[in-house]
């Protein structure tokens, strides 16, 4: 699958058209704010406040805008925060397509607390989607689909939409001939049984995938292997945070270290390694060195107020200091 997706992506970057579409079937008016102390029963008195568009595929396009990565957004929208959203992501230059939903946009809501530097993340469910809105949303990806060389679909499912969501996607895709990398969580993820030619879950994730501990690197990988092996999908890459990433393939498993800065924001990093990796492939480079850039704009992203994007220039500074990737294979 991989050497023809850069085939077709050549082709289909000849045409000047997006190569890269995310979906976003879950997105969020990010907001965040500070307060010197966050104590329960009291009115919590907060500083100054941050709006950003928000939810998986959003900030995937995001960060591939910043790469200078040609991709359009697709994502639910309603209501006031909809709208909001979608402002936001135009003010950003990001090309996007939103499909109109009955209900309202959820909001995230994130106090960075002074006195500890914690920080506290709330997090809405978002609003049940009807089976027309759901069936926009695919319709709507599959136009874009016939023109692109990778789909990312990134973030969770909102309430009321199948788990099997995803599989509907993936099979999409695949009749599509466009490769479709994969970063969600719960049933959405436990729920796929084919068709991904990338899957990131964190390791957390993973954990709730298998239904496992997963303490140890060599479970980690046995697991990551077993989904491989099961035909789920082509490419398993697993974020460890600060740990770095494990990247594994039918012949190959490698471990990735982290690239160190200063520790800040997390929010977003998990899309943005997603971000990078795609745009690396994009390119044409080999899935090692994308998932080098992959971890250099994660990391990037710590260095960011709150959820905004990370700069091209931290993410091209950090991969210059990505080490290469150590080789587990011969464990196996």
């Amino acid at each position: 699958m991989r050497s023809a997706a850069f085939a077709v992506g050549k082709r289909r970057m000849d045409t000047g058209r997006p190569n890269i579409v995310t979906l976003t079937m879950n997105p969020a008016l990010d907001i965040t704010t500070c307060a010197d102390q966050v104590r329960h029963t009291d009115k919590i008195r907060c500083g100054a406040t941050r709006y950003d568009p928000g939810g998986g595929g959003i900030n995937v396009a995001r960060v591939a805008h910043v790469l200078d990565g040609p991709v359009v957004a697709v994502f639910t929208s309603g209501g006031p925060t909809g709208a909001m959203v979608a402002d936001l992501v135009r003010r950003e230059g990001v090309a996007y397509e939103p499909v109109e939903i009955s209900g309202v946009t959820r909001e995230s809501f994130t106090v960075n607390e002074g006195c500890t530097g914690k920080q506290y993340r709330f997090v809405l469910p978002g609003p049940h989607l009807t089976m027309t809105e759901q069936a926009q949303c695919v319709e709507n990806l599959r136009r874009h689909a016939m023109s692109a060389e990778f789909v990312v679909a990134s973030g969770s499912l909102p309430p009321g939409v199948d788990p099997r969501f995803y599989q509907q996607i993936a099979d999409m895709c695949r009749e599509s001939g466009v490769p479709l990398i994969l970063d969600t969580s719960g049933g959405g993820l436990s729920h796929i049984e084919s068709g991904v030619f990338v899957l990131k879950p964190s390791l957390r994730e993973l954990r709730e995938c298998t239904g496992k501990e997963l303490t140890t690197e060599r479970e980690q990988l046995a697991a990551a292997r077993d989904l491989i092996d099961r035909g789920v999908t082509d490419v398993v890459i697993v974020s460890l945070g600060g740990d770095g990433a494990l990247m594994v393939t039918a012949r190959q498993s490698q471990r990735f270290k982290a690239v160190p800065v200063a520790s800040g924001s997390g929010v977003g990093a998990g899309d943005a390694m997603v971000a990078a990796i795609t745009v690396g492939l994009s390119r044409g480079w080999p899935l090692p060195k994308s998932v080098r850039y992959g971890i250099a704009a994660g990391a990037a992203m710590l260095l960011t107020p709150g959820t905004a994007v990370c700069r091209r220039a931290e993410v091209e500074r950090l991969f210059a200091l990505a080490a290469e990737p150590e080789d587990l294979t011969s464990g196996w």
